[in-house]
Parts: C-alpha cells; structure tokens; sequence
C-alpha cells in the first residue's frame, strides 16, 4: 500500500480536472493531465488536447522548464514508452531531471502496459501508482472499455415522463424535457466517439444527431445508423451538419455511393436483427471509446438485454402521458420481480426542470 500525502492528493485532483477538459478533443486517445510541483508549489501543468498532438507531459514540462529538475510530476495515468505520434513521454520526464512520478494508474494499452514505469525506475525515478484510481478510471472509461474488453463504452440517452412514457402512440415526442436538459444532452453527446440509432428512428424523425454544446471545441462524433436493409437512406438529415456518417448494413447487400456516407457490413443473427456485441467490437476497431445510442425502444431493449448497456442517461420530465403512450424500453421479457433488472444511482441531478439519473447496471 502506498503512502500519499495531504499535497499528493491535492495535485493529483488538480490534474483530474485538468484531464477531464480533453473531455471532447482527445479521442480515440485517453484524457490525461499532468502537474509538476515543487513541493506544494506547482510549477507546470497541462492536459491532453487533441490525438496527435503533445501529451499532458509534454506540456506540464514546458511550462515547468528547468524548474521540472528534482521535481514530482503527478499523471493519472501512466507515461507512454513507445514511439507513436509523438515521442516517449517517460524519456521527456527522465531528460527534464524529474525524481518522482505519481501516477493514478497504469495504462493498459499494449503498447505501454507497465513499459512507462519500467523505464522510469531504470533511470533511477521513483514510482508510485494507485492514487485516486478509482477516479481516473472513471474519467476514462471509454477507452478502457475499447482497451480491455474489445468494445466501446455503451450509454443510452433516454428521455421519459414521469410514468416512464417515451412518446405518445403515435410518435409525437417533443419536447419531453426542457431546454436545460436538450442542452445536456448536447455535452454528452459532444464526449461520444460515436451516436448510435436505428433505422426506425431515422425514418421516424429524419433526425441530425449532431453535437452542438454550447461552448468548446470538439471532434464531431461518428454517426452509426443500423439499417440492415438500407432502407433510410432517403432521409438525409442523418448525412448533413459537418459529421460522419456510417451505416452497418446486412452483409448480403451492396451499397451504393453515396456523398457524406460510409457503409460497412455487421453480422445478423438469426432473426435478422444485428448481432449487437459484434456491433460494438467493430465500432471498437475503428477507435471509438464510448457510444451514445439514441434510439427507439427495441434497440435500446435489446442492448440492456444483451448485456451491452454501460450506463443510462435517463431525464426525467414532470408530466404525465398515460397507460397508452410508448413505454421507455421494449423487449426485456419480464414477467416476474425475479427478472427485473436491478441498477444502482451513479449520479442524480435536476437539470432546469427535469431530473437527471445515470444509472448503471448493478454490479453484485
């Protein structure tokens, strides 16, 4: 067990905070900070931007010049050895003359896995893993989900009255929530590496699936639609707005050439639905880290039936809808309390005049 101090703690916060403003920009690479102190005196800080570009390291160590020699630098997580992109960041903290690294975790990647700390205690650096990890691996959950389970990080956006009504029976939904809550959802979409919906859903509502946040750069997320039959294609919302666009479509079938599309082939199960688990490894070969899915009640059933919901964003508006309006999830199969699906608060907020739950499923 390692021992941190009071200062240890209070620096590894900061760079946490400053991790979590590469929040939009930096996929498919982790969110990463890093502070350099002088004892309790910080002398260099900065955080991962932009895949590609200088990692949090590089920039704490700029800032810290040759006050980074003697120094601590705190990293949630584990300073890259390999060359990528960019150089080794444990060479750059050894040739600065740092002479301990407090890191909150390792970095599972293959490519780095253990290899960071390993070339910082052969130059003769103290290491010391674990603080706050429990925290960095929250701030990153998407990319250790693509990294250690072979598929992204699965949220479903759901929107509900307070009866758990998702539109009345013939479709009409808006607006369930308030501003405040679209505006929200606009941020959680902007982190997305990908939003998901199905062809229904498109047909259903022509929708853009844009991110627009409010403030802040971001990297537009991909938009997947699951159209086995390519039968939205007419609807061309989904294609317009400056955002990829991809759509996974029944093997059997060529696509055509379309501006603005990309189409690749997703296996199909037996009842022709698409296998979702192979969904997500393929959505996680092309470097997506977590997935927003937006989408009608059966996909969004079928993904907490199989296993593949990671977390449900659930906004819950102060209206009624009655018994006969569209139901929040379809096709879970529950016919006794000894099916039901059991799920524990994550978080619980009022955002303007709806309530806000992210839920995920229990764990025991």
């Amino acid at each position: 067990m390692q021992d941190f101090t009071a200062t240890d703690h209070q620096m590894m916060a900061r760079a946490l905070r400053l991790a979590e403003r590469g929040a939009w920009t930096t996929r498919p690479n982790p969110m990463v900070g890093c502070v350099i102190a002088q004892g309790d005196e910080v002398v260099g800080e900065g955080f991962h931007q932009r895949a590609g570009g200088p990692h949090a390291e590089v920039f704490a160590l700029r800032e810290a010049g040759t006050r980074a020699r003697g120094a601590t630098a705190y990293v949630t997580l584990e300073p890259c050895a390999h060359y990528g992109r960019t150089p080794p960041c444990a060479l750059a903290l050894i040739e600065a003359g740092v002479a301990r690294v407090v890191a909150a975790m390792g970095d599972p990647f293959p490519d780095v896995d253990g290899g960071g700390f390993a070339l910082l205690r052969q130059a003769g650096v103290e290491v010391a893993v674990g603080l706050m990890a429990d925290a960095a691996r929250e701030l990153n959950r998407g990319f250790l989900s693509r990294v250690e389970r072979g598929r992204p990080f699965v949220r479903i956006k759901l929107a509900a009255s307070l009866d758990g009504r998702t539109a009345m029976a013939d479709g009409e939904s808006k607006w369930i929530t308030g501003p405040d809550a679209r505006a929200d959802v606009q941020r959680w979409r902007a982190r997305a590496g990908a939003i998901l919906t199905g062809a229904a859903t498109v047909l259903a509502d022509d929708p853009a699936l844009t991110a627009r946040p409010d403030a802040g750069a971001f990297v537009p997320p991909l938009r997947v639609v699951l159209d086995a039959r390519l039968r939205s294609l007419a609807c061309t919302r989904v294609r317009d707005g400056g955002a990829p666009t991809l759509y996974l479509h029944d093997p059997a079938l060529t696509p055509p050439r379309i501006e603005g599309a990309a189409f690749a082939a997703a296996p199909l199960q037996a009842d022709g639905r698409f296998d979702l688990a192979a969904v997500m490894a393929l959505l996680a070969e092309r470097g997506i880290n977590e997935v927003h899915a937006e989408a009608g009640p059966t996909l969004c059933g079928a993904l907490l039936r199989g296993g593949l919901a990671d977390e449900l964003l659930l906004y819950m508006a102060p209206l009624l809808m009655g018994e006969g309006a569209r139901p929040l999830l379809a096709g879970l199969g529950i016919a006794a309390m000894a099916q039901a699906v059991p799920l524990e608060m994550h978080d619980l907020r009022m955002v303007g005049r709806d309530l806000r739950l992210r839920l995920r499923p229990a764990t025991a």
